[in-house]
């Protein structure tokens, strides 16, 4: 069984701080946009973050590894999570990712084990947008506790596979994050110009 979460622990500093998942995009928080894009996908879905998010009817997963060491403590914590529902699989993605592709559960658990979408031209890998094995926690707890702060390095000594996604038809990245008020103000214009 697969299940989801949605990172939503960024600082938001490029656009001007606060949660930036709670922004709003096309009449939306933007995290609801990847919550619609991945729940049809997997079997049960989170997110990861704090009590503001608990409006969402979603369970929330906060971090519990201190220090803020980044999103592999939401990984882990949405790893934990998946364990108790029986779950062996996790899919990760990022709360400022609007445009996630329907098929990318299906194409993460077709490259077998740890898995990671790519994109782009040349090929850029989105890290947090990945599927972990539910087995690898413990070690991913370990990590975490001796200092391991870089997802792409943890998940390289696992033999992390990368996946790539194509453009959509639109010409649009299914991985386009929202990072600054000039993305978001793209976005915007991205969904009003695929709205019939």
């Amino acid at each position: 069984m697969i299940v989801g979460l949605v990172l939503n622990g960024g600082r938001a500093t490029r656009m001007g701080g606060g949660d930036k998942g709670l922004r709003r995009l096309a009449g939306q928080p933007l995290i609801a946009h990847a919550i619609g894009r991945l729940a049809p996908q997997v079997a049960a879905l989170a997110v990861n973050g704090g009590a503001e998010l608990a409006s969402l009817g979603l369970p929330v997963l906060a971090d519990n590894v201190p220090g803020q060491p980044g999103p592999l403590a939401g990984v882990l914590a949405g790893m934990d999570w998946a364990a108790t529902l029986g779950a062996d699989r996790l899919v990760t993605v990022a709360a400022d990712t609007p445009f996630l592709p329907a098929d990318l559960v299906a194409r993460l658990a077709k490259a077998g084990g740890l898995a990671m979408a790519a994109s782009g031209d040349p090929l850029q890998v989105h890290p947090v947008c990945a599927l972990w094995p539910v087995a690898f926690r413990n070690d991913l707890r370990a990590h975490l506790g001796a200092g391991l702060r870089r997802v792409q390095a943890w998940a390289a000594g696992h033999g992390a596979a990368v996946v790539a996604f194509p453009r959509d038809a639109a010409g649009v990245d299914p991985f386009f994050n929202i990072n600054t008020p000039e993305d978001l103000a793209r976005a915007e214009a991205l969904l009003a110009a695929a709205r019939p």
